[in-house]
């Protein structure tokens, strides 16, 4: 019999039997403070531009009813196969109801595919008992001639319509996002921007019509009046993972391109990356109510200091290649954001060999690629989606799922045309520090 033992039998015949728990409870704490300490969750955020979209609104939601959608189910087995625990897409339409989403999550996400045929079967079946949606300025006509090109028209689906929106769509909805998640979404605390008017960004960079001496005159003075910052939205959503809530911030700007010597979509898209890196720093130079940022509730200022956050988008920027270098470089080097290797794949080095073209004068590594655009009349592979951690949160692994021609699952993504989409899903795991 040990000392421990006979100690607690002596014990407990002296003090009497309504000791016996107290003493227990001794014991096992002081057997639970022996142990080692448990490791910090680790949490798999991830972004993916799906191309969920079509020439007629409600046309995707036909496809997806089916069950059968190619697309779609090459997309759900990507999605299957890395399961993020929290994932953004990019490009699906938004509709009010939710009704598309709900389908591609059921009929899709939530049955095992096997697109890839891989020897090791079918992947898992994923899914996600929280998501967010909401509208977009995407195909919203704007009543205004947005591209100067003296036709107006306000017919969805007209050559005319999607240029001359608040965010370029052939239909309203068109390239919206939706956020799933595993953990709890805190709806009454998510903030939205897509009514933030541009020309209330300090030093905002406006167009300038080139013919005139007026500066900043590309859009009219009725059309800045209303005229969002946001080509989509911009979203902060908190998600409360265990003792701890980390904002996801969402949005994804105008592609720099499409337009003329005014370069407005080009200067929209800086100013669209700019906003995360004044709302992740601004809040601590000025009080709330002096922020310049204001969300769609009328509410000022950006995030708290010291909130944990994840910048996740298509950004359309790549710091090195292509248009709309510099907006995403200042945000790239944010003090706010976690320093740590961008993520990669093998099969973005390997496709940028292959097609050649323009992809052989880029500066940017392209294993970091993340998209897989045109290498004779178009950009080449660019790195345009991002996952970006606040520097609190240690980032543990990270990758871009672009697999090599020679693996089974590079079916899932193959070559134009594609599959499933012409972007790649990238993902980062982050531990949680383990005091909130």
């Amino acid at each position: 019999m040990s000392l421990l033992q006979l100690s607690c039998d002596f014990f407990t015949a002296w003090l009497g039997d309504w000791k016996t728990d107290v003493l227990a409870l001794i014991v096992t704490l002081a057997i639970a403070s022996s142990l080692p300490a448990a490791e910090p969750p680790t949490i798999r955020f991830a972004t993916y531009n799906v191309s969920l979209y079509a020439q007629r609104a409600g046309e995707v939601a036909e496809r997806l009813a089916t069950g059968d959608d190619l697309q779609a189910q090459a997309e759900a087995e990507i999605i299957q196969r890395v399961r993020p625990d929290v994932l953004l897409l990019n490009e699906v339409d938004y509709e009010p109801e939710g009704k598309l989403i709900e389908t591609f999550q059921k009929k899709y996400l939530e049955v095992g595919q096997n697109v890839s045929e891989s020897p090791e079967g079918p992947a898992q079946p994923i899914q996600y008992k929280y998501r967010y949606f909401a509208p977009s300025n995407t195909g919203m006509h704007s009543g205004h001639d947005l591209d100067r090109n003296g036709r107006l028209t306000d017919k969805p689906g007209s050559v005319d319509y999607g240029a001359d929106c608040w965010g370029f769509g052939q239909y309203p909805g068109q390239y919206g996002m939706v956020i799933l998640s595993k953990y709890p979404i805190l709806a009454e605390q998510i903030r939205t921007f897509k009514n933030f008017a541009w020309q209330d960004m300090p030093d905002a960079l406006l167009p300038d019509n080139l013919s005139t001496p007026e500066p900043a005159d590309w859009y009219s003075p009725e059309a800045l009046e209303k005229f969002p910052l946001s080509s989509k939205s911009h979203w902060d959503v908190p998600i409360q993972i265990g003792e701890r809530i980390v904002h996801v911030l969402t949005s994804h700007p105008t592609p720099p391109a499409f337009d003329g010597e005014e370069d407005r979509n080009g200067r929209r898209n800086h100013d669209e990356i700019r906003f995360w890196v004044d709302y992740i720093s601004l809040t601590g130079a000025q009080s709330a109510d002096q922020h310049y940022i204001y969300d769609d509730a009328g509410k000022h200022g950006g995030l708290p200091a010291g909130e944990s956050f994840v910048i996740m988008g298509d950004l359309n920027g790549d710091s090195h290649d292509g248009q709309g270098q510099i907006g995403i470089a200042k945000l790239l080097a944010a003090p706010e954001l976690a320093n740590y290797p961008a993520p990669e794949s093998d099969g973005g080095e390997e496709q940028a060999k292959l097609q050649g073209g323009i992809n052989d004068s880029h500066q940017g590594r392209p294993r970091q690629d993340t998209l897989d655009a045109a290498d004779e009349n178009g950009p080449g592979n660019l790195r345009l989606d991002y996952v970006l951690p606040s520097n609190d949160l240690k980032v543990v692994a990270s990758a871009v799922f672009w697999p090599q021609n020679t693996d089974t699952l590079f079916k899932l993504v193959g070559t134009f045309p594609f599959p499933s989409s012409d972007h790649r899903l990238v993902w980062v795991d982050v531990s949680l520090p383990s005091e909130p």
